[in-house]
């Protein structure tokens, strides 16, 4: 285990004891009870089945008496190892859910995607006929500020746990921490990651001497595959100091660091001029009250016929991020709806090129990377601790069902100043690499 894997797990540590509001803090141990269900609490069962639209799994309960599904067979079993674990799950089951499933208060009996996939599909067709009562009780909270100050502890939070730590299972190629680009069904995480960087690079139309600046650049990735294919220049902002140690030390061993910047600084202090910018899994992070804020700094750092990407997680309509995901896994995410992704481009009056979505290539590079921890996880839990490595199961699980459901899109946006009139009639040359040719 490096250094850096090291100092993180016992600031892991640290912030569990301090921040108890903030971190998973159940205990681990599985509680039990020797007493039989009440009557009530078997009948609360069956109502929070109807309530959750009727989905075909059963209650199991610490006595391990079984509740069934009304009117449908079961395929799939949560076991509740104490009343109190029904309790928190009926007073909230938006946060609780994940609370107990890390604890290991509540287990699961079959594939954890495939469950959360059908309490999903099966939960938003019923809420639409819940009273208003519960859909205050049940709901989510806004997500924490994403001010200069806050937004670093926030990044900190999730980044860095330690670079040893996502070693274990994003791909190798570029440790890629976003959706990857599924060309064939048939590709490997590396290729399919490789190909997203290809698909960004072909869209801003990149050509050796260009310069770009990256907000968010994770592990370095992008800027590399930029400076490494495209022969531009990088200036890529970042400010987890964990993802840029990894960045720097990776550019330098493959010698373009003549090419890139990377500067450990919050995106809003980027500033000179550019022929493109780029944000990758950065946005979600921004917060929708800072948007026009992000129009304005993208508007004044891009050059008059620069274009602009920007990929993010986000909806098909406003909503506000799961109340267990923010609070324990993604504190101050936001991922937007389109509309609000488009009002950048509104404040700015830039003019829209180009809007894909790739949600179901999201789905499939969260398969790939469960896979992946699921191999490594006696490793995670060495590191960390039985309750982390259950948190991560179950948001990674969860992530995969929201993909695959639609309650999560993946948007890529493309677009450039309102009066450019440099543009290519046609999209024909997106499919022509313009990489510079290696000897």
């Amino acid at each position: 285990m490096s250094d850096s894997t090291t100092r993180n797990t016992g600031d892991y540590a640290d912030r569990t004891s301090n921040q108890q509001s903030n971190l998973l803090t159940l205990p681990t141990a599985v509680a039990t009870t020797d007493r039989r269900p009440h009557a009530y609490e078997r009948w609360l069962i069956a109502k929070l089945l109807r309530t959750a639209g009727s989905p075909p799994l059963r209650f199991q309960l610490w006595d391990d008496e079984f509740i069934e599904p009304e009117d449908t067979t079961a395929e799939f079993t949560i076991r509740l190892n104490d009343p109190k674990a029904l309790l928190a799950l009926l007073t909230n089951p938006n946060l609780a859910f994940g609370d107990l499933y890390s604890a290991g208060r509540l287990q699961v009996d079959g594939d954890l995607p495939d469950l959360m996939e059908t309490l999903y599909s099966s939960i938003h067709r019923a809420q639409k006929n819940w009273p208003k009562w519960l859909e205050a009780l049940w709901r989510n909270h806004n997500p924490r500020s994403t001010g200069l100050s806050e937004a670093k502890q926030n990044i900190h939070h999730h980044y860095d746990l330690g670079n040893d730590f996502y070693r274990l299972w994003l791909d190798d190629a570029e440790m890629q921490y976003t959706c990857a680009y599924y060309e064939s069904p048939d590709i490997t995480l590396e290729q399919a990651q490789l190909a997203k960087l290809e698909h960004v690079c072909r869209k801003l139309r990149l050509k050796p001497g260009m310069t770009v600046a990256e907000a968010g650049c994770g592990w370095g990735g992008l800027s590399r595959y930029m400076a490494d294919n495209y022969g531009v220049k990088v200036r890529a902002y970042n400010i987890s100091g964990e993802q840029l140690v990894y960045a720097r030390e990776e550019a330098r061993r493959r010698g373009l660091d003549h090419l890139i910047d990377y500067v450990e600084d919050d995106y809003r202090n980027i500033d000179g001029q550019y022929d493109a910018f780029v944000s990758v899994g950065m946005l979600e992070h921004v917060g929708k009250e800072r948007f026009p804020a992000m129009s304005e700094l993208i508007r004044r750092v891009l050059k008059p016929d620069g274009i602009a990407l920007l990929h993010s997680i986000g909806r098909n309509r406003p909503m506000l991020m799961n109340a267990w995901i923010e609070k324990r896994i993604f504190p101050g995410a936001y991922p937007p709806s389109i509309a609000e992704l488009m009002s950048i481009c509104e404040a700015g009056e830039f003019s829209v090129l180009d809007v894909e979505n790739l949600r179901l290539h999201y789905a499939r590079t969260l398969t790939h990377w469960m896979e992946r921890f699921q191999n490594h996880r006696d490793q995670v839990t060495a590191m960390y601790d039985e309750h982390f490595t259950r948190a991560w199961e179950m948001y990674l699980a969860g992530s995969i069902a929201a993909f695959r459901v639609g309650s999560l899109q993946l948007f890529q946006v493309v677009f450039t100043h309102g009066s450019n009139n440099s543009l290519p009639q046609t999209r024909r040359d997106l499919y022509k690499s313009t990489a510079v040719p290696k000897a």
